[in-house]
Formats: C-alpha cells, structure tokens, sequence
C-alpha cells in the first residue's frame, strides 16, 4: 500500500459502520464523523427520524386538558349509574 498515489491511511485507522449486511456480517465501510453508522446506514445528514416526536401531537387526546375532560365524564357516568340502580 506505500506505492499508493493517495494517503488512505486515515480512513483505514477510522471507526467501521456498526450495521449488519444482509449477508450477516458487519458493514466494512468507514463510519461518519461523529456517528457510528455509515452513510449508507443512517449516518447521512438529514437522516432518521426527527428529535421530538411530532406524530405524537397530532391529535391531542392525551394532553392533560383531554385526559381530565375523561376522568370528569366517567364520574359523571359512574354517578348517573348508581343512581338507575337506585330507581330500580
């Protein structure tokens, strides 16, 4: 390899792509700096998914508001069912 026309020494000594090939056995290429896969295995940039988890704020059924809106009108429910039993 000293007969080689460019320094390939540093991307040798680099860490390797953590991710399994479908053969099985580990991805051989360099990693991205500063990350551990390579950027065929999610260390492009832009790639995977966002910080905050923004489908989970879509709908809004579990915000607070929503879940003591519930609480309120299953008491509500379970009152007006004792009171049918007590007509009864």
């Amino acid at each position: 390899m000293s007969g080689h026309i460019r320094n390939t020494g540093p991307m040798l000594a680099s860490l390797r792509c953590g991710a399994k090939t479908r053969s099985g056995g580990a991805c051989r290429s360099p990693a991205v700096h500063g990350k551990k896969r390579c950027r065929m295995h999610g260390g492009a940039q832009g790639s995977g998914a966002p910080r905050a988890n923004q489908n989970a704020r879509k709908h809004g059924q579990f915000t607070r508001g929503a879940l003591a809106e519930r609480r309120q009108i299953q008491a509500l429910l379970g009152e007006a069912r004792k009171l049918l039993e007590k007509m009864r």
